[in-house]
């Protein structure tokens, strides 16, 4: 057997390099964060072959003296930390000392740097110039690193083309520029000039988002501002509408760095659930700020990941604060949020006031009882509500004496699919069957979460044919049926029969909502023979989701007047009216400006 022995340092360092350097943009994210911790306000980053031939990072922070660079490519030698209290509430990028050691040992490197209380810069390349000797130099550092991996040729067979390895240097760089809005930074590729963004206070942020991530991104973006509980989260979570087919404009920092954490997506993620298209992605950039100590940002080599001593304080807060930005109006209802509220108006399901906001109000959202049951109410007695025209009105000009709310008065339900509505700006047009089922949804969940939702006794039961693996999953998942407002009872080996559903969906297709109810809770795998009240709890939003489509108003359904306008009314009152259940929009305006360019007029 071999014997045991000491490795040499320099292998250390090569094997440490392993883990820090996986690509030309991990050397630069570790060069910046340095930058950063020395207090530069800019950073200039130039490349060479897609960051393999030739990479620098040059900052105007506070640069080193002659005796620390020696010691700034030394292993595990840092200025960030002296002892465990340190290291258990890190506060800075670096502070684990091997990047620099890691990095010069697989490459070639030459470090130059200057003090502002001297007139001149130092300059070390170890292997070649082993002290540090006199320079001319601006103040700060600069490190220039060539040859990557050139003793380590098994790791550069592992890198792609030049042009894939610089769009993870262009991507890692517009990430860091994000993190740090206060930081100017520059970026060179091939001695092209490729991005420049000049050091940006809290009125050009906007500015910087638009020019990393597109204006499109922040044309669609809700802005965050919250704190509670010790956490701080700023940021912008773009809407729906905006989805993506991938994650590639997800950004999370966590104290000012760059995460990926399953926790924090899973929470951004959720908060997305019940708005966000099938197989589509949502965009944010956010920033989490929150004591140092109750976060290890040591779990990982690079840094990467992160984990919180809080971790389920810390996802609820997420959680809560995404999910109220994205009830709030913004988005698509940004068209016509400029139209004063109707002032108070007698309309179905209570007040509509001036003093309480009416579009995409979480506080009107959704309102329960008899009275508060609008077009559905309409739908099932043909009544007529109050203070709404009456006829269709489309020769009569809007009221000048009176605010028009902000979706207008119906006109027309086209196709009996699409509701034609006018107000003050121009043409507001409604996808009915996917309003109604975001109205019936929020209101099934803001009953659920107040008393639970009450079934209501059916005049004859349905009694359903299934399979014993069905009936078994009837039984195991009572209670969510249960709170879901649906009793059922197995009569047989393969038999059941619901007894009571929620009053609003008696008219529904109950044996098509109930199968649907099932196969939505069957996803989640059983724990024993028990329903854990936390899997309920976690998917009832779903099967409440899977109630109200069965409950909303049908294609091909026409609609009378009364019935569109009390839609209309209960779309302002309803927190994410503007998307259906499944991420789809449920309705859209256009402005008279905009008729006028599709019409040519005044050209």
């Amino acid at each position: 057997m071999p014997e045991i022995r000491q490795l040499p340092q320099s292998l250390v360092n090569q094997i440490a390099a392993g883990e820090v350097v996986e690509r030309p943009a991990s050397v630069i994210k570790e060069l910046v964060e340095n930058a950063l911790d020395a207090g530069a306000d800019r950073i200039d980053v130039q490349v060479a072959g897609g960051g393999v031939k030739q990479l620098s990072v040059r900052d105007n922070g506070h640069g080193m003296t002659p005796e620390e660079m020696p010691l700034a490519i030394a292993p595990h030698a840092t200025s960030k930390i002296r002892d465990l209290d340190d290291l258990e509430a890190v506060a800075s990028f670096g502070f684990r000392g091997e990047a620099l050691a890691s990095i010069q040992s697989i490459s070639r490197l030459r470090l130059v740097s200057r003090t502002a209380d001297i007139d001149h810069g130092w300059e070390l390349t170890p292997g070649v110039i082993d002290e540090p000797r006199p320079t001319p130099a601006k103040p700060g550092t600069l490190v220039d690193v060539r040859d990557l991996f050139f003793n380590v040729p098994a790791r550069r067979k592992f890198l792609r083309t030049e042009r894939t390895e610089f769009g993870h240097v262009d991507q890692l760089l517009r990430k860091l520029a994000l993190a740090n809005p206060s930081v100017a930074f520059r970026l060179i590729n091939n001695d092209k000039g490729v991005l420049d963004l000049p050091a940006a206070d809290a009125d050009a942020i906007e500015a910087r988002i638009a020019k990393v991530l597109g204006r499109a991104f922040l044309d669609q973006a809700r802005e965050i501002d919250s704190a509670a509980s010790g956490f701080a989260l700023t940021g912008w979570v773009a809407s729906p509408q905006y989805a993506r087919a991938s994650t590639d404009q997800q950004l999370f920092f966590v104290n000012g760095r760059v995460v990926r954490d399953r926790l924090i997506a899973h929470a951004v993620r959720r908060a997305y659930s019940d708005v966000l298209h099938h197989g589509r992605h949502p965009a944010y950039v956010l920033s989490l700020t929150l004591d140092p100590a109750a976060v290890d940002v040591n779990v990982h080599p690079t840094k990467a990941e992160v984990r919180f001593r809080d971790a389920r304080s810390v996802h609820d807060f997420l959680f809560q604060t995404v999910h109220r930005a994205l009830a709030a109006p913004g988005g698509a209802s940004a068209a016509v949020e400029s139209v004063p509220h109707a002032p108070s108006t007698s309309v179905p399901g209570g007040e509509m006031s001036a003093a309480r906001p009416a579009f995409g109000s979480p506080a009107g959202g959704a309102t329960t009882g008899r009275g508060s049951q609008g077009y559905l109410s309409l739908l099932a007695h043909g009544q007529q509500p109050q203070g709404v025209p009456s006829g269709l009105g489309v020769a009569e000009p809007l009221p000048a004496d009176e605010e028009i709310p902000p979706l207008g008065y119906a006109v027309e339900h086209l196709g009996e699919i699409y509701i034609l509505a006018r107000n003050r700006d121009g043409l507001v047009i409604v996808d009915a069957h996917a309003a109604a089922e975001r109205v019936t949804y929020e209101r099934l969940k803001s009953t659920y979460r107040e008393r639970g939702l009450s079934g209501a006794p059916l005049l004859l039961p349905v009694d359903l044919a299934v399979s014993p693996s069905e009936a078994e999953a009837f039984e195991n998942w009572q209670e969510a049926f249960s709170a879901a407002g649906v009793m059922i009872d197995r009569i047989g080996p393969e038999r059941v029969r619901v007894r009571e559903v929620p009053a609003m969906l008696r008219e529904a297709d109950i044996e098509t909502l109930v199968r649907e109810m099932l196969a939505e809770l069957r996803r989640v795998p059983m724990a024993e023979d028990t329903v854990p009240r936390a899997i309920v709890d976690e998917r009832i939003d779903e099967i409440l989701s899977t109630m109200a489509c069965h409950g909303s108003v049908r294609a091909n359904r026409r609609l009378t007047v009364a019935e569109m306008n009390a839609l209309l009314r209960d779309m302002e009152r309803t927190e994410r009216s503007d998307q259906c259940n499944h991420g789809r929009p449920t309705w859209r305006t256009l402005s008279i400006d905009e008729l006028d360019r599709w019409f040519m007029r005044g050209q």
